[in-house]
């Protein structure tokens, strides 16, 4: 006889920052107590705690191997985060103890993502678990640390206990829209500024605007052989020591330098609604030899009106492959995924202190001083 599946006594969907903190005070996330601006709408920032290891390669641990019996092959050094920090050099594969702990109930899944200002400076993160055989996704049930991996591709950067390059965001059931709910919410939030907007494979696809606007300025690249980047400092250097401006070109296109880094702003203005939260997912690599936005999530409230955020932009992390790519004005280089909340979050994004890409354009990382072309 046949059982049917148990249903869910919970609402489906992402859960908020009110629920967040509901963990931490109920024991399933462990560790010091949130910092001031940790917890975001519908998502939490990751700390790094005080072990880190510089390693020889990428790895995974598999179903039978933990963290760190994998460390004791890999390891080249282990050395300590204080508050005096600690380059992390480009090139280079670190891994890092996280502060927070998990012990996630049989319902709720987790899956990170680099934090904004991390992908904008071109710092590749992923996050690993004990025994989970997959980066950034840690299974109902989980229990234990987890461990960032950190490898700078650009810039060099100063790192200590407590800084924050990665976030996580947690998920009870099915929360991702199908394509008739999708399209309903097209109609009645307007995701997209777009008249027709694309939103085929179950996603809101998203353009790259290389047209300039105003500014006539279509983008950045990143220079080579630059200074250290703190990572918790901000408005602190100079764009033009980090970054070369790219003036729109009249045939509104432009040629990706084989394992250059960009920095790019999408044509249409991105809105998530309060009761929904938005990831960007990973570029067709059938498409184009190149690879968009490394930073996924988006908040709910973002580019919504009422929090201030009305014609925000989604900036785009550009990396080019191993050959020249022309990508031209308007072409698709992403798609979002959007997915219920399982309540409100008492605080939209842009409300919150901290919020430094609300109503934005093109736009780099908070670590730079504003640009005027």
């Amino acid at each position: 006889m046949a059982v049917a599946a148990r249903k869910l006594d919970k609402p489906e969907g992402i859960l908020p920052a009110q629920e967040i903190v509901r963990m931490h005070e109920r024991g399933e996330i462990a560790g010091l107590p949130f910092e001031q601006g940790q917890v975001q709408p519908a998502s939490l920032d990751l700390r790094m705690g005080p072990r880190a290891w510089r390693v020889r390669a990428s790895f995974l641990p598999s179903m039978r191997t933990s963290v760190s019996e994998r460390l004791k092959e890999l390891s080249l050094h282990q050395f300590e985060l204080d508050a005096d920090g600690e380059v992390l050099e480009q090139g280079c594969v670190y891994l890092v103890e996280l502060e927070e702990g998990f012990k996630l109930p049989p319902d709720l899944v987790a899956t990170t993502n680099p934090k904004s200002s991390t992908g904008r400076l071109d710092v590749f993160t992923r996050v690993i678990g004990d025994r989970v055989s997959a980066f950034d996704s840690v299974p109902a049930g989980y229990e234990g640390k987890l461990y960032l991996e950190v490898s700078p591709r650009t810039f060099p950067i100063l790192v200590r206990r407590g800084s924050k390059l990665a976030q996580i965001r947690f998920r009870r059931g099915d929360a991702r829209l199908d394509a008739s709910a999708l399209a309903a919410l097209q109609a009645r939030e307007r995701l997209v500024d777009s008249e027709n907007a694309n939103l085929s494979m179950g996603a809101v696809a998203v353009s790259v605007d290389l047209s300039g606007g105003a500014s006539r300025l279509a983008g950045f690249r990143a220079k080579k052989h630059t200074g250290l980047i703190d990572v918790d400092k901000r408005g602190g250097y100079e764009v033009l020591d980090f970054w070369e401006p790219l003036p729109a070109h009249k045939s509104r296109a432009l040629v990706l330098d084989p394992d250059a880094f960009y920095i790019l702003a999408s044509k249409e203005a991105v809105h998530v609604p309060p009761d929904h939260a938005a990831e960007m997912v990973p570029f067709d690599p059938l498409v184009g030899e190149f690879r968009v936005h490394y930073a996924g999530f988006f908040d709910p409230g973002f580019g919504h009106a009422a929090a201030g955020g009305k014609g925000a932009r989604a900036v785009l992390e550009v990396r080019s492959r191993e050959v020249p790519f022309i990508i031209e004005d308007g072409q698709i280089v992403g798609r979002l995924v959007y997915e219920r909340m399982t309540e409100r979050p008492q605080t939209l994004y842009g409300e919150l202190p901290g919020s430094n890409y609300q109503a934005q354009g093109l736009k780099l990382s908070k670590h730079f001083k504003p640009y005027e072309p």
